[in-house]
C-alpha cells in the first residue's frame, strides 16, 4: 500500500484541472449541485440558538441563575454557586460554537469540498484519453458524474459515463436530478443514469475502463443491517459493492474510491482480490471524520472480448 500526499503518480496536481473546476467557488457549485445536508444543517443550528440563548439568559441574568442553583443545592458556599453559573454560561457558550462549527464542516464538506474531492478522484486515474466508458457508483446530486464527464469532454474522444443511481424510494427522480446537472453543466451527451443495486452491478464482466465512487461505499448495508451483527453485515455488504466494481472492471482498468471511514477494509480487501498499484491518499477530513481516496488497478489477465454497447440515446435506463 502506498501513501501519496500530491498526486498518483508523484507530479504536482496544480495543472491537472480543468479550467472549470479550478476557478469555482461555493457559490457556483451550490447553484448547480444544492446540498442534501439542510435538515441536519437546520437541527445543528437550532440547538446553537438555543444554547446560545442559554448563554445570554445566563450572563444577563446572573444573580437570578446563582440563586436558582442555590434553591437546586443549597448545602454550597456562595462562591461555589458563582463559579458553577459562570461555568455553566461558558459552557453554553462553547457548546454553541462547536455547534455552530459542525454546522459549517457539513455545509463546506457537502458543497465545496466535494467538488474538490471529485476533481482529485478525476486526477488519480492517469489517462482519460484512452477511456470508452466510466462508471459512478453512486451518482448522487451527479457531482463526481459530472466532473468525469468534463474530463471526457475535455479529451475530446467518444468516452461515456454511466452513473447507478441506487436509492429504495423516488430512483428515477433521484437519476433525473443527475442529469439536469449534466445539462447544467453542458456534459448531457456524455453522462446517461442506470438505476439498479450496486451490491449487483447491471452490467456485463469486464465493461468499464475506469469505475469510480465518491462517498457512497461508507453508507452500504445500513438500511438493512440491524442487531449485534450489524457491523459484520455492513462491511460484508461493503465488500460485495468492491467486488462488484471489480467485476464490471476491465483487465487494466482503473477504480478510485473516495471513503469516509473504511479505507483499510477496502485495502485488505482490495489485496485479496490481488488488485495491483493499490494507493491510499493522506487523510482529508470531511464531515467531521476522516476520509481517504483510495486507488487501484486491475491486473492485465486474459483479453476481454468486446462488452456490448449500452444504448446511449437515451439517458436513464430502467431496471
Amino acid at each position: 500500500m502506498h501513501r501519496d500526499s500530491r498526486d498518483w503518480m508523484g507530479r504536482s496536481t496544480a495543472g491537472s484541472s480543468s479550467p472549470s473546476s479550478s476557478s469555482r467557488d461555493w457559490s457556483q457549485i451550490y447553484t448547480i449541485y444544492g446540498t442534501d445536508e439542510w435538515p441536519t444543517v437546520a437541527v445543528l443550528m437550532f440547538h446553537v440558538l438555543l444554547f446560545s440563548a442559554l448563554s445570554l439568559l445566563i450572563l444577563i441574568y446572573f444573580p437570578a441563575s446563582e440563586a436558582l442553583l442555590h434553591r437546586l443545592l443549597p448545602p454550597l458556599p456562595p462562591s461555589s454557586l458563582r463559579f458553577l453559573t459562570g461555568l455553566s454560561g461558558s459552557v453554553s457558550a462553547i457548546i454553541a460554537v462547536c455547534l455552530l462549527s459542525a454546522a459549517a464542516e457539513i455545509l463546506h464538506s457537502s458543497v465545496s469540498l466535494q467538488w474538490h474531492m471529485s476533481q482529485r478522484v478525476v486526477s488519480a486515474v492517469p489517462d482519460w484519453s484512452s477511456v470508452r466508458n466510466a462508471l459512478d457508483v453512486g451518482c448522487g446530486r451527479g457531482m463526481l458524474l459530472n466532473s468525469v464527464a468534463l474530463r471526457l469532454k475535455k479529451e475530446g474522444g467518444c468516452g461515456r459515463v454511466v452513473g447507478l443511481v441506487q436509492r429504495r424510494q423516488r430512483r428515477r427522480a433521484a437519476a433525473l436530478a443527475a442529469l439536469r446537472t449534466a445539462r447544467a453543466e453542458g456534459v448531457q451527451e456524455y453522462v446517461t443514469c442506470r438505476e439498479g443495486e450496486a451490491t449487483r452491478l447491471p452490467f456485463a464482466d469486464g465493461y468499464f475502463d475506469v469505475v469510480v465512487s465518491a462517498g457512497f461505499l461508507d453508507g452500504v448495508g445500513s438500511e438493512a443491517a440491524t442487531g449485534r451483527r450489524k457491523g459484520v453485515t455492513e462491511a460484508a455488504e461493503r465488500g460485495r459493492v468492491l467486488g462488484e466494481a471489480v467485476r464490471v472492471m476491465k483487465p487494466g482498468g482503473v477504480g478510485v474510491i473516495w471513503d469516509l471511514m473504511h479505507v483499510q477494509e477496502y485495502v485488505q480487501r482490495l489485496h485479496e482480490m490481488k488488485m495491483e498499484e493499490i494507493r491510499v491518499s493522506e487523510r482529508v477530513t470531511a464531515y467531521l471524520v476522516n476520509s481517504h481516496i483510495v486507488s487501484f488497478r486491475k491486473p492485465m489477465e486474459a483479453v476481454a472480448s468486446d462488452p456490448p454497447q449500452l444504448e446511449w440515446r437515451t439517458n436513464i435506463i430502467c431496471c
